[in-house]
């Protein structure tokens, strides 16, 4: 949950950031690019995966749109206090961010690839990993059973892919002409992509986000992401039905939709996590006002809650 303090990356922000050009009506840099910086969020009525209902239909008129999101805006209203659905130990509507509207390609779904908008079947392999994985959460015999984003290490809003979530969906993204800095207010991750075509790590270098590098075709960034470790993918974290491996390449592309959004669209392939390549696409809001510090931390005092509960589960089904 955040804080009221700002991040502690004011001095570095002001020393990447450089000063836009508007050239033929859209923010440039000086370098002649199209000026990505800002503070953009992702959060969307817009499922993840196409649901049942839609299994046909990969685009909203916008009619339909506007009934999905009432729908959407409806379904996640608070439940009356007291009652059965209002439940505990979560946080409530004060702290989620559920998005107000689709995408404005107005798609039925953020995967795009499959042509059925669902996320392919993971192999055999990562679904025993995925399962053995899951197993350890629920049993909780030690911190490290926990998954990062339990562990305040790292959260599946960082990416790649970078993927909405309920609540701090938004994205600084600070421009240079080597380099960009993609900072993630959930867990307050930073990634640097690295545009000025230097050598990456080695293989045996691994990253629970990867290694990021980047290029310019035209107006549009895409960046190429590889070096991931075993830890990734947060096996029954955020979505739950997935996750990936070491062999995890992702290619992500940046451009802007209009002047107060962003196009993201990405690539997931991973042939030993999944039995088929698979593509997604949002858009961005761009958002006034700043990131504010998300207060999680590794050894949070929330760990020892959840372990002594796990305890006290143990000893009450003896």
């Amino acid at each position: 949950m955040p804080h009221s303090s700002t991040i502690p990356l004011r001095s570095l922000v002001v020393a990447l950031s450089v000063l836009p050009t508007a050239v033929s009506g859209q923010q440039r840099t000086p370098d002649g690019r199209p000026d990505l910086q800002g503070i953009w969020n992702s959060a969307t009525a817009t499922p993840l995966e196409r649901p049942s209902e839609l299994a046909d239909k990969p685009f909203f008129t916008p009619e339909e749109a506007a009934e999905w999101v009432q729908s959407f805006i409806e379904g996640n209203e608070e439940p009356a206090r007291g009652s059965a659905q209002a439940g505990i130990g979560t946080f409530n509507t004060v702290y989620r961010e559920y998005g107000t509207g689709v995408v404005k390609t107005l798609r039925t779904a953020i995967i795009t690839e499959p042509s059925d908008g669902r996320i392919p079947p993971l192999t055999s392999t990562a679904a025993e990993v995925r399962r053995r994985s899951i197993e350890r959460q629920q049993n909780m015999e030690n911190p490290e059973d926990l998954s990062l984003q339990d562990r305040c290490v790292a959260f599946s809003t960082s990416g790649p892919p970078m993927l909405p979530y309920t609540y701090n969906s938004n994205y600084q993204i600070v421009q240079t002409r080597d380099a960009i800095l993609l900072h993630v207010e959930m867990i307050h991750d930073a990634r640097v992509i690295y545009l000025d075509g230097r050598p990456g790590p080695p293989p045996s270098i691994r990253l629970p986000s990867g290694y990021s590098a980047g290029r310019w075709e035209g107006d549009t960034l895409v960046v190429d992401t590889e070096n991931f470790n075993d830890a990734g993918g947060f096996y029954g974290g955020a979505g739950g039905n997935f996750g990936w491996d070491e062999n995890l390449r992702v290619v992500e592309r940046f451009s802007l939709y209009d002047s107060d959004t962003l196009l993201y669209r990405f690539e997931i392939h991973d042939p030993t996590a999944f039995t088929a390549a698979w593509k997604g696409e949002l858009t961005l809001a761009r958002s006034t006002g700043n990131i504010y510090e998300y207060a999680c931390h590794e050894a949070n005092y929330s760990m020892t809650g959840m372990l002594s509960g796990a305890r006290a589960e143990e000893a009450r089904t003896r």
